[in-house]
């Protein structure tokens, strides 16, 4: 059965916390956490912006960073987008974000899923807990297609998504295929969907 984020009506729901294990809790990306934010992208530029496109390396990353968090804590309360920090419970220390925007490039998806996580703290397992953890959370929304871009070139981002896709039984979606802009250069980047619901 292939549900379409078409077929029922979209439950909004507020951006809450998840805890996942003792190592890891997502929390709601609020104001509090720009100075983190900031001090985790600047350890990780220029690879940051292969997961924020969207950053210009020529303006301030401070109030392109405090802008996107006002937005994204606006958002999330009213259940238009759901951004969250992945964070260390017994320090508070910030390992990287993962969420949900409304940027889909195929026209099957409601929702495209993109993550982050510092250079230090990667290959420890925190983006494949915190995907499969906030999937687990938007399925309670109602049925619903989340949409996965990567760049077949970024081995493990590639690696990770295609074990998110075998896990949740998503399919490659060719036709939400784009050329994404990152730092003046483009790259095509793969497109797969998550069919996700309630049952």
């Amino acid at each position: 059965m292939v549900w379409r984020s078409t077929s029922r009506p979209m439950h909004k729901r507020a951006t809450s916390s998840i805890r996942i294990d003792d190592g890891l809790v997502l929390r709601p990306a609020s104001k509090i956490h720009i100075s983190d934010i900031v001090e985790a992208f600047e350890e990780t530029w220029p690879e940051v912006i292969r997961a924020m496109p969207w950053i210009n390396p020529d303006i301030e990353i401070r109030s392109q960073i405090k802008d996107f968090i006002t937005d994204t804590e606006t958002k999330g309360k009213s259940g238009i987008l759901h951004h969250w920090v992945m964070i260390r419970p017994w320090d508070g220390y910030l390992l990287g974000l993962v969420g949900f925007d409304r940027v889909t490039r195929s026209n099957k998806a409601m929702w495209n899923l993109g993550y982050w996580v510092r250079s230090s703290e990667q290959r420890h397992g925190y983006a494949r807990k915190s995907i499969d953890a906030t999937l687990g959370w938007i399925r309670h929304t109602g049925n619903t297609t989340v949409e996965m871009k990567v760049d077949p070139n970024n081995l493990p981002g590639s690696k990770t998504v295609q074990r998110t896709v075998k896990k949740w039984g998503g399919e490659r979606c060719a036709s939400g295929d784009s050329a994404i802009t990152v730092a003046g250069v483009r790259t095509r980047h793969e497109c797969h969907l998550i069919h996700i619901g309630p049952s």
